[in-house]
């Protein structure tokens, strides 16, 4: 087994739950559950947005330049 810690920026996530104020994801590698916070409350998310079994990435926000 590999001992190098992975971020969960390395690995690629399928959808298993949407609710209105969060995703829920699996890791593809892992098998870790993580569940993403909605940013935006006032606007619902969806399962229309986000299909369950959808393979998704996760990006790492401070990797983008301020504007």
């Amino acid at each position: 087994m590999n001992n190098t810690a992975n971020s969960i920026f390395d690995q690629h996530y399928r959808i298993v739950a949407v609710e209105s104020d969060r995703l829920l994801v699996r890791g593809i590698a892992s098998g870790e559950v993580l569940a993403i916070l909605n940013p935006e409350p006032d606007v619902p998310l969806s399962q229309e947005n986000f299909p369950l079994g959808k393979l998704i990435a996760l990006t790492d926000p401070s990797t983008f330049p301020l504007d």
